[in-house]
């Protein structure tokens, strides 16, 4: 470090250099350099979890796109995959082969067969039972008196009555994000893990990212300064015809049939390719697409998908509604609930951070407009979606601890009442989110800042931190120009990967193998102190606020106030107020006869 000079160091910049010196970077390297490779070994060691003498026995429902990349994330010390259940031939296949559809989809989703080392599918079948809609599914796969826990990875409607049947039978869950469907839906789900003090995790993998974890420790050290605001965006490319929640549909639509057209492209690939590589992909792509195609045997009707009709004129087939759940009411919660809900989850991380009673932060109030901007009407679900929050800052209400340590500035680690430190109602947190379709320029990530500095997030796969204001003009740790101020390893790929080269410069984790470990970690280790970081309570404000921000927009869109101020009682579990409507009483019921289709 290059020596201070006066000025700076009465400006507390010694104590900020400092700071970026002990960042959880240093950790990670240290790690690597005592030998600890990927999965069963940053996680326990960053974290705080430990190893398991027993991994638990484990059934995942729904091996779909997330499904398989929930695969890629369960570490054989921790968890034993014993059992999947689909109704879709594709999504089997995938499960034991993995994802060739190219490079980056094989990272993410590798298939039983490699995440577990088997010799083949007929090997793994041995270990894995397949429950399919022929040999009783969901229900029989439920039924199992061998599963421990169950992973849920479903369209979004089918969270609650899975996760509900599945805790009733002694069986712990983690279930994709959102939560549920609808709020009353995730609060009979956290009702239903507190009365059989089972665990009942939601997948909002950012809470195990290092990525993000180096972020709360920097706002914890006090380098942003005053956090005031947050800028999240997720954009994407997606056009008419090319839109990545609408894929192609088994059998094709009308004279078009895009799967059979690429499967016959491998086809013929495969007969002419003499390279021993280009063979071994194109026999797993003629396969995979095989089955692919094959889905459209699946009589979606029976497993409880339906028809629709818009009043433009377009009908959406049940099969349709299986493939593209995403794009309609009655099985997604649209852009909020698939993107916004990461992203929010990631402000209110960020504004929890210097919180001392370890409790989610809460917006105050949220103003949202959104709509179907590009697409034609062939869907439910809004393509561009634009909010503004407002949370409380660690000043804003007198009767909130501040306790949290200033580096920087020397606050005192507790207390309220401090001198020259004005509790202001005013004091409020900016939160800005955009997701929109049509143009994916800046990609997706988060800009936190505050008075001293800023952070920025990209992609989940870097951290940068810049000191004062002026990002355009950089300042490194040595106070020169023209770099960043920090640049910590980040999480990564889509991908688990190997932890000592993480540590060397290459990417680690997003978190997925991390919060599947220690939920496992704490099933094995019950103890009111050991849950996971993502436990019903915490998963819930996530989903009151997707929801309460689609209820924005909707009132918007009918000429209605877009502006609704968030009630403490919508995020309390045992209170029967929702912002959304739905009726937990009405949900209880339903729920606790959901018959499994």
């Amino acid at each position: 470090m290059q020596a201070l000079t006066p000025e700076q160091k009465q400006t507390g910049q010694d104590n900020y250099y400092e700071a970026v010196g002990v960042t959880r970077r240093d950790f990670i390297k240290g790690v690597a350099a005592a030998g600890v490779v990927s999965g069963a070994g940053l996680g326990a060691m960053y974290f705080g979890y430990g190893t398991v003498k027993n991994p638990v026995r484990v059934g995942v429902i729904g091996v779909g796109d997330e499904g398989n990349v929930l695969l890629g994330g369960c570490t054989p010390d921790y968890v034993q995959v014993v059992a999947i259940a689909d109704i879709r031939p594709s999504s089997i296949q995938r499960a034991f082969h993995g994802d060739w559809a190219s490079d980056a989809a094989l990272a993410a989703r590798p298939g039983l067969i490699k995440q577990y080392g088997y010799s083949s599918e007929a090997e793994a079948r041995k270990n894995v039972k397949v429950y399919t809609a022929e040999n009783g599914g969901m229900q029989a796969l439920l039924d199992d008196p061998d599963i421990e826990a169950v992973i849920i990875a479903l369209p979004l409607f089918l969270h609650a009555p899975i996760a509900v049947q599945a805790m009733q039978r002694g069986k712990h869950v983690l279930t994709e994000k959102l939560m549920a469907h609808n709020v009353a839906q995730c609060k009979v789900m956290a009702r239903v893990a507190k009365e059989t003090g089972l665990h009942c995790a939601t997948g909002h993998q950012r809470h195990y990212s290092v990525l993000y974890d180096n972020a709360v420790h920097l706002l914890r050290f006090g380098l942003l300064g005053q956090l005031h605001s947050i800028r999240a965006q997720w954009h994407r490319g997606n056009l008419p015809g090319g839109d990545s929640w609408q894929m192609p549909l088994p059998g094709g639509e009308g004279s078009v049939n895009k799967i059979a057209d690429q499967l016959n492209s491998f086809k013929r690939q495969l007969d002419a390719a003499t390279d021993p590589l280009a063979i071994e992909q194109l026999t797993y792509k003629v396969a995979q697409w095989t089955a692919w195609d094959s889905d459209q045997k699946v009589d979606a009707a029976s497993h409880g998908y339906v028809e629709h009709k818009l009043s433009g004129g377009y009908r959406c087939s049940p099969l349709e509604e299986l493939c593209r759940w995403r794009l309609w009411e009655r099985t997604g919660g649209g852009l909020m609930a698939e993107l916004g809900s990461h992203q929010l989850d990631a402000a209110t991380i960020f504004c929890s951070a210097l919180r001392q009673d370890g409790k989610k932060a809460h917006p105050l109030g949220v103003h949202a407009i959104g709509g179907r901007t590009i697409f034609p009407q062939d869907r439910e679900a809004e393509d561009h979606v634009y909010c503004m929050y407002e949370f409380p800052g660690p000043e804003y209400d007198k009767d909130f601890d501040v306790g949290y340590y200033n580096k920087v500035d020397n606050y005192p680690p507790k207390g309220k009442g401090i001198p020259g430190y004005e509790q202001d109602p005013n004091k409020k947190i900016c939160v800005t989110y955009s997701t929109i379709n049509g143009n994916g320029f800046g990609g997706y990530g988060e800009v936190v800042m505050g008075t001293k500095g800023t952070i920025v997030l990209d992609r989940e796969k870097e951290l940068m931190l810049y000191k004062d204001s002026d990002t355009s003009s950089k300042v490194s740790v040595k106070g020169d120009k023209g770099g960043f101020s920090l640049d910590t390893q980040a999480s990564g790929n889509f991908a688990a990967t190997n932890v000592a080269k993480a540590a060397a410069g290459a990417d680690v984790s997003r978190g997925y193998t991390e919060e599947i470990e220690h939920w496992a970690w704490c099933i094995r280790n019950p103890a009111p102190e050991n849950k996971p970081k993502c436990y019903p309570e915490v998963a819930m404000a996530d989903a009151v606020i997707a929801m309460t921000t689609n209820v924005a927009i909707a009132n918007g869109n009918r000429g209605e106030a877009g502006y609704i101020k968030f009630q403490d009682s919508w995020f309390d579990r045992d209170s029967d107020e929702t912002p959304d409507g739905s009726d937990v009483n009405k949900e209880t019921e339903q729920l606790n006869k959901y018959k499994i289709v």
